[in-house]
């Protein structure tokens, strides 16, 4: 690939004047329709020495969290965006500059979009830690959240307008000096007040104090509360998983049915199999291997809507998505080609799927393509829910937690590891029939799990 370079004069170490041609590389097109990611952490430094296709960035998606190489070797001569902003495709993350350079063609990188570009402009939107080593970011506030400020009362002072302040930080740094930064005139986007706002107040003695705003406002003890909120914009994957259960719940007509199921020889075959193999099972990869038998049973189960063409896809395949808490937020990892693997190949890929998830570092591909999903959230020590369909999914199974419970066993009253099953599904693509005779099967294995052999 070809690679804009433009001159500038720069000093050596010996004072002998050189050129050097700067080159910026841009955030490249992450495919999948994406047109935005938020920056995680840079991986350089300014003034840092780097080669053709290593590493410099960490950057999440929509879909997954991605370190992106550099497409041409040189000197970091600046960073463009700091930790927790948002980029669009296109703008210019880090610029390089190397002494006499030639244009390089064909690096090693294949990313779509690198290139150069002329500086844009980039989101305010930032995490209140995390700022990038180097980086000048600025302190405007996500034009998202900035409101215009109302106008002051007649005949009042400064102090009595109030101002939106969106950063704790800045709120912070008022405070620490006397001031009420909602009492300051804002700068930002929408009359934000933003950190040079703060420190110009600082400089200039401006007096804005707390008990001075009192007597100008009469909401103040309100406001002051209002101040020591906490506000979070919602971007990168909260933002999808927001839209994507708003849309689950607005457009499937979903109902929901559950059963209590006693897990005590599902327990007692889990230990006797690893006796015998001397290899561990998780209760989760042996309830997966009854609910892939379920589908491969019950089809209709394994479906999607097609709504554009007003259609029920009844998928061939099964890829089994197992919905994961991380801490990048709620993800759902797939196991794709599920109906083809053993009960061993099964739990290693479900253990490695779950090994992943304390991390939330998932490929683009591990997150799409599902076609029914698992859902234990007995982990957080719940009984049970009814869990938001996983859009295009038609159903989704829920496990709650094993406890010990009365139960009536050949007619007499004893304990037992109970469980409960909760099962949600799309009324568009099945009646209650079929999701009934599901549940009751998968819970028929967990109870009696030498009753799958005949389904193997």
């Amino acid at each position: 690939m070809s690679a804009e370079t433009s001159t500038t004069g720069t000093v050596d170490s010996n004072g002998s004047a050189r050129g050097t041609s700067a080159r910026e590389f841009i955030l490249p097109d992450l495919g999948e329709g994406l047109t935005e990611a938020e920056l995680i952490s840079w991986l350089v430094n300014v003034g840092d020495e780097v080669h053709v296709d290593q590493m410099v960035v960490e950057v999440e998606s929509a879909k997954s969290v991605v370190e992106l190489p550099c497409p041409f070797a040189g000197r970091i001569e600046a960073l463009h965006a700091a930790a927790g902003d948002t980029v669009s495709a296109g703008q210019a993350l880090l610029s390089v500059a190397e002494a006499g350079a030639e244009s390089i063609d064909g690096g090693g990188a294949n990313l779509i979009g690198y290139g150069t570009s002329e500086p844009k402009a980039r989101s305010g939107k930032q995490r209140s830690f995390g700022v990038a080593t180097g980086s000048t970011p600025a302190a405007a506030a996500p034009a998202a959240t900035a409101v215009t400020p109302p106008a002051s009362a007649p005949g009042s002072g400064p102090t009595a307008t109030v101002s939106p302040v969106t950063s704790p930080i800045v709120r912070k740094l008022a405070k620490d000096h006397g001031l009420s930064a909602k009492h300051l005139p804002g700068t930002g986007s929408g009359g934000v007040v933003t950190r040079a706002d703060v420190l110009n107040a600082i400089e200039a003695g401006t007096n804005t104090s707390v008990a001075g705003a009192s007597d100008a406002n009469a909401t103040s003890d309100f406001s002051d509360s209002a101040d020591r909120d906490t506000r979070t914009p919602i971007t990168g994957l909260r933002k999808v998983v927001s839209e994507r259960l708003t849309r689950s719940r607005q457009e499937i007509p979903e109902a929901t049915i559950w059963l209590d199921v006693d897990a005590t020889e599902l327990l007692n075959t889990k230990r006797a199999l690893e006796a015998r193999t001397g290899e561990k099972y998780s209760l989760l990869s042996l309830v997966a291997r009854f609910v892939i038998a379920g589908l491969k049973k019950y089809p209709i189960i394994n479906s999607s809507i097609d709504t554009e063409a007003n259609e029920i896809v009844t998928h061939s395949d099964i890829n089994l998505g197992l919905a994961a808490q991380t801490p990048r937020g709620l993800m759902v990892p797939v196991v794709h080609g599920a109906d083809q693997m053993s009960l061993r190949q099964l739990q290693d890929s479900v253990s490695e799927t779950v090994g992943k998830a304390s991390t939330g570092k998932f490929g683009t591909q591990e997150l799409t393509g599902g076609t029914f999903t698992l859902n234990n959230y007995g982990v957080f020590g719940v009984d049970g829910s009814a869990p938001i369909i996983n859009l295009p999914e038609v159903a989704m199974l829920g496990l709650g937690r094993i406890k010990d419970r009365p139960w009536v066993v050949d007619g007499e009253l004893t304990v037992r590891k109970v469980m409960f099953l909760s099962f949600v599904f799309d009324h568009r693509a099945c009646d209650g029939a079929e999701p009934s005779q599901f549940l009751t099967f998968v819970a028929d294995c967990i109870e009696n799990p030498i009753s799958l052999l005949p389904e193997l």
